[in-house]
This record gives C-alpha cells, structure tokens and sequence, in this order.
C-alpha cells in the first residue's frame, strides 16, 4: 500500500501548559522542549459488517521480548454469539495475523507472554486460564494443551512466576568497555524452586472476588493448582496488579474500584508441600489516593480505573490513577523504609543506638499530575533500568533514556510519554493533527462519539515503539525516540542505540524495536562500534556471541543500499559456522581415553600449523581413523558437503573482481578465520571422499585428468596464506590472481542461491513515511534501499527453489511445505527428508529459531 500523508495518522507537538508534570501533587508545567514520537504504520481490518464484528471490551494487548504482538477482538455470528479471538502477529509483518478462536467463553481479560516469549497465557471473565504454545516452533501456528480455572470468578490480574533472572542496565556506565559492567546480573530469587535450585514454571492470577490462584507446570506436564483467598475478609477486587521480591515473594496490589476506599497490598509466599501446591498471604500497608484527601478534588475523581506497579520486579513503585466521566488523575506512590520515633520516656529507660532504630514501611507519594483528558491505557516501560544515586535526579537530567517513560493514552486521541517518577511530559502523540485555537467553531466537526482512541497500548522490551489498539481494533505502531524530550548530538543518538543492541545481544531479545531508528547513514558507524565493542570482551563471551553478533550486523545491513551486500556475507558466514562445528562434532578419537585435545580441534591445529598447499600433505598429519563415518551418513552430508565445495569454488572465480564490494561473498577475501574453516573442511571432505567417493562435491570440469579438491584447495590456501594475520594482511599475488581468471574455463561455475530478499517493513519504513496496511493482504510495498540488482540476488521466473538450510532442490513450484524466518527470509521445509543422526544433529540447531536467531512462520507453497 502506498505511504499515507502523515499529517492525517499523527503528529507531534507541543500541548499546552499544565497538563503533566506537577510534582507531589502540585500545580507544574509541561517540560519546554517536546520530544519526537512518531507513527510507522497502521494496520487495520477489512470493512466487516457491524453487526459481526466489534473491538473486545475489555480489550487486552501484550508484546513479548520475539516482538511478537497479542491483542482481542470479538466476532458475533448469525445468532449473535461472540467468538472471542486472540490475534497474533509479527512486528516486521504484521498483516500476517495469526487468528486463533480462543475457547473461552466469556471475554478475554488478561495477556501475558513469558520471559522466553514463546508461551502465551489468556485469562478470561468466567475464571478460565489457558496456557498458549507454538507448534512445531512455527510463530503461526499456535495450540493450547494446559491451563486452570476459578470457576465463575472473573480474572483481573495474571502474571507467569518470577524465574529469578533479572539484568539490570546500568546507564551511567554506557561507555565502558566491559559488558559485564554495563549490564550486570541482580541477585533475585526465583517465587519457586525445584531441586537444585531450578525455578519452577507456573502462573500467578487474582479474581474480582478477592482469591489468588496459583499453577504450577510440573516436569511431568501435569498443573498443580491452588487457590486462597487474599485476607481473611474478602471484598470486591476490581483492579489488580502482580509484582514480584528478590527474596522470591510475590507482591498483589488490589482496590475495589472506588478512590474513597484504600489500595491493599498483600504478600503472597509460594510453596510445595507433600506434592501439594501451599499459598500463605500477609497483609501489607495500604494507601489512599493523595486526590481522596485533598478536600477541593475529594468528590471530582470518584474511580480507580488503572493500578500498576511500575515493573513486574519492583514492587515497590507503583502508578494509580483515578477518573471521572471526562477527566483524570495520576499519582506516583513508592514504599520506603522509616524509623518510628520513639518516646522520650522509653528512650531514657532503652536509648535506640544505630541500626536498632525501628523501621516501619510506608507509601510515600512521589509526584502527581494535574488535572487531565481522561485516561484510556497505560503502557509501562519492561527495560530494567538501575536507578542508582538519587530516583528523581534523573528525571532532572539533560537526557532522557527509554526505560524511564511510561505512556498515557486519552479519550482525546492523544499519547503522552512521561517520566516514570515525576510524571513530566517528554513528548505528545496526536492521532490526528491538532486544530488550530483561532479556528472558528462553527467550522469544527460537531462529534456524537468519542474520539478514536487506544483502549490498549504496549511498550516494545527497550522501550522504542510502543502499540495501541484502538477502540476500532485497529493497531497502530509507533517509533518513541531514544531521548525523547531532549535532542541528541547524532553521535549520542548512536551511542544510544549501540547501548540497546549490546543489550539485546546479551539478553538474547530482538532487536527490531531499535532498527526502526537506524537511518541509512548509522549502518556503517553502527556496525563498526559494534564490532570494537564485542572484540573488547572475553574470548569466553564472544565465542557465546559470536552468532548473534552476526545476525545483528546481517540486520543493520539490510537499511542502507552501501551495505545491502554484506547481508549475504554475514549469513553465509553463520551457515559456515554451523557446517564447521556440526561436521567436527561428528568426529570421535580413535580411543575412548585419550586425554588430550578432541579431533576437531586437533584439525583445526594443524590446518594452521601446516600452511602446504597440497591438500595430501596436510592430510598425512592427520589420523584418519578418527574421520571414520558410516557410509550411510557420509551420503546424507553430501548435500552439504557440496555446498562447501560450490562456495570456495565461487569465492576463488571471486578474487580477480575484489574491487566490487556489491558481489556477495566480498568480505570473505580478507577473512583469514572463514578461509580457514573452508580449509579445514576441505581436508575433512578429502578422507571422507576415500571412504565414500560419492559423497564428494561433483564439478564439472573440462579435463578428465584434472584433480578439482587439489587444485581448489591449493588456490585456498595461497589466499589464507595473504590474510591469515589480520595486522599483516597482504595482497594476493598477480599469479594467484591469474590462475583464478582461469577457473571457469577449468570448472563449471554454479549459481549460488542465496537468501531472498527480505518482504519485510522494517527497512521501508526509513523516510519516516506511515504505512496503511490491512490484516489479512500482503502490501505492495515502497521499494527499498536494499533490493537493488546485485550480482547473484537475482532470480528468474520459474527457476528451481532451494532449501536454504539442507541445500535440497525444491523445483520451481515446491510441493513440499515450508517454513520462512521471519527475520532473515531463509526457507527450509517442515518435515526432514532424511532421517539419519547426522542429518538430524544438523537439524536440530534450527529446529527452534533459524540460525540468524529469528522465529518461524508456516509459508503458503506459493510463496516457498
């Protein structure tokens, strides 16, 4: 679809004095500079009849750390029952919308991803919970084979437990060169452990009646549940909230709906005892809204209609807001540690010295707003970012980081990030361009209906992009900026976005919230800072990251057309990777006791050291009864084994144009690491082709004579001998050149196939232009900066398809099905072919995730 006029879906700009920002509940101004929030695209459905469909009330929306996006609706039919559907899709294609017919009978209350963002939990308005999972790994695919129920009793709040793994970002220390000290691991007990200390899986809910159910996902697949009620009393719960202690305790915030009542807190311990789930409750101080006290607003904000902590692991902030028909007010409240004065009397008989002062907890108010438009959703930030020093210093500061802003959506169409402590405004989001005052009022729409406005938002895991479904069930995507509020020297900005992929490198996240910032002219900065900054890290840490490091680089490529080509490199590389250490695994020494090092790496030793171009030579050194295979594994590698042979063999034709960065393969010439991993694999080939002839690459060669591994293996290594020494990196000589001008009339030079060009959004959405999608039709969408025609990504119609990961011919209309990473664009069938360990070994590493790390998704077989 073609871009749309951004004036018509958002703009930003500056919003009145006195909307947000008072602090501890007195009058204040909006900050003077408004930071930048912008739309990326609108997704919404196909014109339906209104009599079948309408938006789930209460709607509820959940992002998880894949990027992947949750979010109701409901669908009445022809006897007007509601069907109601949960809605799962990709954030780089989300017209792909996987729609699933949820099975529960009353309306959708809850969403809750997991901490791994492949699992799912719904919980509905009649008690019922069920627990979503992938099959077959497929991101589109999805069943629900677990889940528990409180009969009748409508769910308010549902949480997974707490593994006990929380990172903590340390922006204070975005500079360093040491991960370990930008991002450190806080101690944080899991809310229940297995033995050994291994947290145990499970679910944590709270029902409107006042009961705390609990679940546990026992190894063997069977639910454990049990349910108490919160306090001995019970009362009415109509909002609640669940965060969790690094002791391991789990905190429930609760409130019957009126501000004149207070907000109850309670603790709640998990146990196991006698293979029996036990929930014991303590009551916490509790707190009544600043605005129920303040006699000129005691009666103005009748309802509690939003109550959340402020993160799932800090219990203790937490964000309230009270409402009335047309306006709101929101207040931040933190538990803080007090000494209890003592009398004088008791201090003469027992003087309190040091740390016997008692202490007592107590909610202290932190800061408030003025009155505003009332509140439609909250979406709060999931980047744990460690406030150290003083929590309201920096709301002060000159900049602004992401995990710091919580956003507010209005009945007026409007979104307002703000600071999560103090509450000031950094940017406005209007869903509609903002009219101007001195516009006459008889030429203003009169309006019967409310504004469209977002019923439901989320904060994308760096808190980047945020998503909201409004109340027509359209979802709206949003870019936040990296400081908002504050503008940024572009080399700030970069170090801002270089600081959110390292820690998505850590963590394991995607990273596709950061890219929607990356302008064409950062790849390149991006990409080498990137690079410095994992060669400063332990080798231990760059061999766990090695693989991710490339994914990432593959991803930053792909947004500016100087480095389209690389793409292709970095992948290639992965899958080179992946061959190397699945074919060495396959190695086993000749003797059970050998104590030294394993075959693999004594091969890799000696490639090095030997630097001989006859392939025979090298092959002496070793001992070949460590290379022995069965014969029927031998022929299921052949597939492999022959794309190795067809890549060294393109990268030698390659030498004599390494002027063009545009050819795929470029980066490899200089790459001493990858040339030697070729070498090694050459060897490995060259014993098991004395094993099993028919297992070697076949070529096609002009001479019958003619030895094809020796002489490709001899030119590799003349080329591994220039840059092998990444300090001392030579050119290659002129008769190395020549003699690889001469190749292809010596060898038939196949097409390599490589990956497709992507179909996703992300690397369109540069010029800041939104995009009108629609769930369910695949866009034709603007061209991008990187599919331009370069050597080798070229294909013609009708020419044969290929199984990117197992190298398989697919014909040119596959009848096979397949799957597609939703990242990278690689294809690889469903169902194995082939059954034999090796081949199932070498499956297994992309079984779950592709090997660029993206997810998969089930793919029509036109489209294979």
């Amino acid at each position: 679809m073609a871009a749309s006029d951004p004036g018509r879906w958002g703009e930003c700009g500056p919003r009145p004095p006195g909307r947000l920002g008072a602090r501890g509940g007195q009058p204040g101004t909006v900050l003077g500079a408004v930071g930048m929030m912008d739309l990326a695209y609108v997704c919404e459905w196909e014109k339906w009849a209104k009599s079948t469909y309408c938006p789930s009330l209460p709607l509820a929306c959940a992002w998880s750390c894949r990027n992947l996006i949750a979010f109701t609706t409901d669908l009445r039919n022809d006897d007007q029952d509601l069907t109601h559907m949960i809605h799962i899709l990709d954030t780089e294609h989300p017209w792909e919308v996987h729609s699933v017919s949820s099975g529960h009978s009353e309306a959708i209350t809850c969403l809750e991803w997991d901490q791994s963002g492949s699992r799912l939990l719904s919980a509905d308005a009649d008690g019922q919970i069920k627990c979503w999972s992938m099959a077959d790994h497929l991101a589109n695919s999805w069943e629900s084979s677990v889940g528990s129920q409180v009969e009748g009793d409508p769910i308010v709040a549902l949480s997974w437990l707490h593994n006990g793994v929380k990172l903590a970002l340390h922006v204070e220390k975005s500079g360093a060169s040491s991960f370990g000290e930008k991002f450190s691991r806080v101690k944080f007990s899991p809310s229940l452990t297995l033995f050994g200390g291994k947290p145990m899986e499970g679910w944590i809910a709270v029902t409107v009646s006042g009961l705390v159910t609990v679940s546990l996902l026992k190894p063997s697949g069977q639910v454990l549940t049990s349910t108490e009620s919160l306090c001995r009393l019970r009362g009415r719960v109509a909002l609640a909230d669940i965060a969790f202690t690094g002791g391991g305790n789990i905190v429930v915030a609760a409130a019957d709906g009126s501000s004149a009542s207070p907000v109850k807190f309670y603790k709640v311990c998990v146990s196991v005892v006698s293979e029996k789930c036990r929930i014991d409750t303590e009551i916490l101080p509790s707190l009544f809204m600043r605005c129920t006290t303040d006699p000129n607003r005691k009666d103005r904000f009748p309802a509690i209609t939003h109550l959340k902590f402020l993160a799932r692991d800090m219990s203790e902030q937490v964000l309230l807001c009270a409402s009335s028909q047309t306006s709101s007010l929101v207040e931040c409240w933190s538990l803080r540690k007090e000494g209890l004065p003592v009398n004088n009397i008791f201090q003469q008989i027992s003087p309190v010295v040091g740390d016997k002062q008692p202490m007592i907890l107590k909610w202290r108010i932190l800061s408030a707003t003025n009155d505003l438009d009332r509140v439609s959703a909250v979406a709060l930030p999931k980047l744990p970012i460690s406030l150290t020093n003083t929590d309201l210093k920096v709301a002060s500061d000159t900049q602004f980081y992401p995990g710091l802003g919580l956003a507010l959506a209005f009945q007026d169409g409007s979104v307002h990030m703000v600071h999560r402590l103090s509450l000031q405004t950094m940017a406005v989001f209007y869903s509609s361009a903002p009219r101007s005052l001195d516009e006459p009022a008889l030429k203003r729409p009169r309006t019967t209906c409310p504004a469209v406005h977002f019923k439901a938002m989320q904060l994308s895991w760096t808190s980047l992009a945020l998503v909201g479904i409004d109340n027509h069930g359209k979802l709206s995507m949003l870019r936040i900026s990296p400081s908002l509020g504050h503008p940024l020297e572009p080399k700030l900005a970069l170090q801002h976005l270089l600081f959110l992929l390292e820690y998505c490198m850590v963590t394991g996240y995607d990273w596709w919230d950061i890219l929607l910032h990356v302008q064409p002219g950062m790849v390149q900065s991006l990409v080498e800072r990137l690079h410095e900054e994992y060669t400063r890290q332990k080798p231990a840490l760059q061999q766990v990251l090695s693989t991710r490091i490339l994914a990432m680089k593959a991803s930053l490529c792909k947004l500016s057309p100087c480095t389209v080509a690389r793409v292709c490199d970095y992948h290639t590389k992965l899958f080179l990777m992946a061959i190397t250490s699945t074919l060495k695994s396959l190695l086993r020494p000749h003797f059970l006791n050998t104590p030294d090092k394993s075959p693999g790496d004594r091969l890799a030793e000696i490639c090095a050291k030997i630097t001989d171009v006859d392939i025979d030579k090298v092959m002496i050194n070793l001992k070949t009864e460590e290379f022995v295979l069965d014969m029927n594994t031998l022929q299921a590698l052949q597939q492999l084994l022959q794309w190795v042979g067809d890549f060294v063999l393109y990268l030698l034709v390659s030498l004599p144009n390494q002027g063009s960065p545009l050819r795929p393969g470029h980066s490899f010439l200089r790459d001493g690491t990858s040339l030697g991993m070729l070498r090694e694999l050459m060897v490995v080939i060259r014993i098991w082709g004395l094993l099993k002839p028919s297992c070697l690459p076949v070529y096609t060669a002009t001479s019958d004579t003619q030895d094809s591994m020796s002489l490709l293996f001899r030119l590799l290594t003349k080329l591994w001998i220039c840059c092998r020494d990444e300090g001392t990196a030579s050119e290659p000589d002129e008769g190395l050149v020549d003699e690889c001008c001469l190749l292809p009339s010596q060898l038939l030079v196949p097409n390599l196939d490589w990956l497709p060009a992507s179909d996703g959004l992300v690397s369109r959405l540069q010029p800041k232009q939104p995009l009108r999608l629609r769930f369910g039709r695949a866009p034709t969408l603007p061209s991008s900066t990187s599919t331009l025609q370069l050597d080798g990504l070229t294909r013609a119609p009708g020419q044969p398809k290929i199984d990117h990961l197992r190298r398989l011919h697919l014909g040119a209309y596959p009848t096979e099905e397949c799957k597609a990473c939703t990242r990278c664009g690689c294809v690889t069938m469903l169902k194995s072919p082939n059954k034999t360990t090796a081949v199932t070994q070498w499956e297994q590493r992309w079984i779950k995730n592709c090997l660029c790390g993206g997810l998969w998704r089930r793919v029509p077989l036109s489209c294979s």
